[in-house]
């Protein structure tokens, strides 16, 4: 995924930087309220965009509950069911872009919130399971994201929602984040996602 909107592509601002932290600060009020106990519950961002995400909801709850969750990043490139590098049938020149994993706590008992930046099909999310899954067996797992975007194809549904932004399947939602981009916002980019995608 490109991490700018491309020059030549139609965009259209959706978010601006004040409209984010709109949204992300409503998330973190409604984990607040809806999670009994906070100090059993872990934020794990999706790379890449999830990953600034969580860290940015950490720092909300923190303010305002005086809780601070665990914060871990999760890698999905291995579980994904478009990448086919194991058996080798992925075409030369696409390899895929593998990032770190890195969950420094135990899951076991814990509520995890997944964070990701754009809902779209659901299969990021069904990967991502897969790969938390790996780390142990927690009590719940949840779902936040900026945004979702609509055109599923698995029975993924998110707890917390920054916004819902429906599209065409011939457009795409390109997220900024200034952690990654040098500046927040959220596009809607007149051309259709490269992969299957989130």
């Amino acid at each position: 995924m490109t991490t700018h909107v491309p020059e030549d592509a139609t965009a259209r601002l959706l978010l601006d930087g004040e409209a984010i932290s709109k949204a992300l600060s409503r998330i973190a009020h409604e984990i607040i309220e809806r999670v009994d106990d906070l100090d059993a519950v872990a934020l794990v961002g999706i790379q890449s965009r999830g990953a600034p995400l969580a860290s940015r909801l950490r720092r909300l709850v923190e303010e305002r509950s005086g809780v601070a969750p665990p914060v871990g990043v999760l890698d999905i490139t291995f579980h994904r069911d478009d990448v086919h590098v194991r058996d080798g049938g992925r075409p030369p020149g696409r390899q895929p872009v593998v990032r770190s994993t890195s969950i420094p706590f135990g899951i076991e008992g814990l509520t995890v919130v997944l964070v990701d930046d754009v809902l779209y099909t659901g299969r990021t999310i069904r990967a991502a399971i897969d790969a938390l899954l790996e780390f142990g067996r927690p009590a719940r797992v949840q779902l936040a994201v900026l945004v979702d975007r609509g055109h599923r194809e698995l029975p993924i549904r998110p707890d917390y929602i920054g916004k819902n932004l429906p599209t065409g399947r011939d457009e795409r939602i390109q997220v900024e984040l200034v952690e990654l981009d040098e500046r927040d916002g959220v596009y809607l980019v007149g051309e259709p996602e490269d992969g299957v995608g989130g």
